[in-house]
């Protein structure tokens, strides 16, 4: 057992709590992840991003703070869209219903905490959690299944559509010391049914504390899910997350992904295609600065045929940041018929940012259509120099082409309030913004 598994071990005591599948499940993860300890930048999946610093920092459970105002969740839920949204609340990684909007448990539906639908139905919740991330071969995804005890369960039954997004807004109040929330999610659509889920992960302060979560999506036939993760951590914390997507029959995931906070982040969307005809987009925007680390990446499995999947993804690098794409596209043996693309995109706006992209094609059938490219630049000269001639100053003119390369992800957000709020957290990084609207 490593250094780092023995502290958590020492300083969490949910580990020897709970009997039934859980318990057991608990232990087992959490064995698997001493096991397994924390990956290194030997491991090929995690060659760009360096978790030693997470080694160094003795985590606490959350101490039960202060909640936040409603006007504090109001301002982090700026992208919320209308008071329809169903508005579901974690704190530390814990639902707070009496923060929360509204929920539901009615005809067959199920929209709240975790821990409480398990109390309530505990085979309805075991049918699916924990049966699609695979934290045999996946440390940080063991090291969340130790821990599960909260986050959100999402259940619709065969046909329903909701017409109102779920917003889950997910809000860290660490002080004091470091601190360590492990939200898990659960979200099964039943075949022919529809939803929007936005995640809003925000912090409180600027203290050092770390998040990694977990998030299930089982998919019926038919079934389609818009999914929205909005990223906007504290300036010095940590932020790993898995999304672990299962494709029914026909069924569809979009998925539109924004990441700008935190000292160092991971988003990680995989997406296993186990029935045919179904579709996948993913789309991301990562914005860094200063010393930031902004890692994405993507698996998706063809593992039938007639699947369709398309990924764009842009990153806008600033400062010493650093940002990591590494997308995967795995087409199977029997995977004929597949379509598939997958874009990476990165501005590099100084010397000293970085960027490191890696878009892969791994095809093992023959009759299919798939493309995949990257690219890395800078600021067009030509561009720059047109505007500069029109009056516009040098920072000025950075960020209108800095924007320029950016909006597009921000306009392929169908939600209107959120595309709104997404445009408005992207251009309150670009330098003399207010002054180009004014003069617009």
């Amino acid at each position: 057992m490593t250094d780092f598994a023995r502290s958590l071990r020492a300083n969490f005591k949910l580990l020897d709590g709970g009997a039934g599948r859980i318990g057991l499940l608990r232990q087992a993860a959490f064995a698997r992840f001493a096991e397994l300890g924390l990956p290194t930048t030997q491991d090929e999946d995690w060659k760009y991003t360096n978790l030693a610093p997470l080694t160094q920092i003795q985590f606490a459970p959350p101490e039960e703070a202060r909640p936040p105002t409603l006007e504090q969740l109001d301002r982090l839920a700026g992208g919320s869209p209308g008071d329809a949204a169903i508005r579901l609340v974690f704190v530390d990684g814990r639902y707070r219903a009496e923060l929360s909007s509204r929920g539901t448990s009615t005809g067959g539906a199920y929209i709240g905490g975790l821990g409480t639908a398990h109390a309530e139905r505990p085979e309805f919740v075991e049918r699916e959690l924990a049966r699609h991330a695979d934290y045999q071969r996946d440390a940080l995804t063991a090291l969340n299944t130790a821990f599960i005890e909260d986050g959100a369960f999402i259940h619709l039954p065969a046909g329903a559509i909701l017409q109102a997004p779920i917003h889950l807004l997910f809000v860290s109040t660490a002080h004091r010391k470091p601190t360590l929330s492990q939200p898990r999610n659960l979200i099964v659509l039943g075949a022919g049914s529809q939803a929007t889920v936005i995640e809003t992960w925000a912090g409180l302060s600027d203290e050092v504390y770390f998040t990694n979560a977990v998030t299930e999506v089982v998919l019926g036939d038919n079934a389609q899910l818009d999914h929205y993760k909005l990223q906007e951590e504290g300036a010095r914390a940590f932020h790993i997350a898995l999304t672990q997507v299962q494709h029914g029959r026909d069924s569809r995931f979009n998925s539109h992904s924004v990441a700008l906070g935190a000292a160092l982040a991971r988003n990680d969307v995989r997406a296993l295609f186990a029935r045919e005809g179904s579709e996948c987009t993913l789309n991301g925007l990562y914005m860094a600065t200063g010393k930031q680390h902004l890692d994405n990446r993507t698996l998706i499995d063809h593992q039938s045929p007639r699947c369709t999947s398309r990924e764009l993804y842009k990153g806008v690098l600033d400062g010493q940041s650093r940002g990591v794409f590494s997308g995967r596209v795995l087409v199977r043996h029997d995977a004929q018929k597949t379509d598939a693309s997958q874009t990476n995109k990165n501005l590099l706006l100084s010397d000293e940012a970085v960027v490191d992209t890696k878009p892969q094609l791994e095809i093992f059938a023959d009759d299919v259509k798939c493309a995949h490219g990257a690219a890395v630049g800078q600021l067009d000269e030509d561009a720059l120099f047109y505007l500069r001639s029109r009056g516009i100053g040098q920072e000025a003119a950075k960020s209108l082409l800095t924007y320029a390369f950016a909006s597009e992800m921000v306009n392929l957000i169908p939600l209107a309030p959120l595309r709104a709020r997404v445009r408005e957290l992207v251009t309150s990084r670009l330098p003399e913004w207010e002054k180009l609207k004014e003069v617009a």
